[in-house]
């Protein structure tokens, strides 16, 4: 079921989504090489706990998952694009690390461990490009599939692989609410976006080119099929009669 926000659960998500930009922010700020990614796990908890805020993404279990998720955010490392668990890994220059968080609300992001190379920056710069243009095509009255088509034209263009299993989705109570939202789709399809719902756009690309993927022993970490590269990037959104208004920046 779909669920729309009234303008003042709106205004109470765009708070919490505060939060989840200064984890990112606190995150990427202490991320070097020698970080364990636990360590960068406990520093989301910490800007948590002053905020007094808790995390979603803490004890979630899906359908899919074996065991219900140990942590506050989403760590993945190079082949892994989504869902990685911070463990005691040791970051290492030229790492591409993927986090992701909540407070409610989701965002991510996507970035080297020291200078990037080429291909991880042009990686990123078509996945943040992907949801600037999700996020634009994001307007009342417009379909799901119009935000998918940009998002998938954006990807196949950088020749990257795309997944539609695992993409962008509503938000409000759950933390994976109606519609879902693929990152490759056909414009005009789809539900019609209407003031007061809120989605998640969260566009991740495989750099080899291939779509396949296959999750880890862990029951959680998704990793390409072919051992190349992941980014991903996301913002959750509010559609407004303004136009889409990002929930998930400072």
């Amino acid at each position: 079921m779909v669920e729309i926000k009234t303008p003042g659960e709106i205004q109470a998500m765009r708070a919490s989504g505060r939060v989840v930009a200064q984890i990112l922010a606190t995150v990427r700020a202490q991320a070097a090489a020698g970080m364990r990614l636990s360590e960068l796990d406990e520093a989301a908890r910490a800007v948590l706990a002053a905020a007094g805020a808790t995390s979603p993404f803490l004890g979630y279990r899906p359908s899919f998952a074996p065991v219900p998720y140990p942590a506050a955010i989403c760590a993945s490392v190079n082949d892994a694009a989504l869902h990685g668990i911070p463990d005691r890994y040791r970051l290492v220059d030229g790492d591409l690390l993927s986090v992701d968080c909540g407070a409610v609300l989701d965002a991510a992001i996507s970035f080297t461990i020291g200078p990037p190379r080429p291909a991880d920056a042009r990686l990123i710069a078509t996945t943040e490009a992907a949801l600037r243009a999700g996020i634009a095509a994001a307007a009342p009255g417009a379909r799901i599939g119009d935000i998918s088509a940009v998002i998938g034209a954006a990807g196949r263009a950088g020749g990257y692989g795309i997944c539609t299993d695992f993409g962008g989705h509503g938000v409000g109570r759950a933390m994976h609410e109606d519609p879902h939202i693929p990152n490759e789709g056909r414009a005009g399809r789809g539900p019609r976006l209407t003031p007061g719902l809120v989605i998640a756009i969260e566009p991740w690309f495989l750099a080899g080119g291939q779509d396949s993927y296959y999750i880890d022993d862990d029951g959680w970490t998704i990793r390409s099929g072919d051992g190349s590269r992941a980014a991903h990037a996301e913002h959750t959104v509010a559609i407004t009669a303004d136009g889409p208004q990002v929930l998930t920046t400072p």
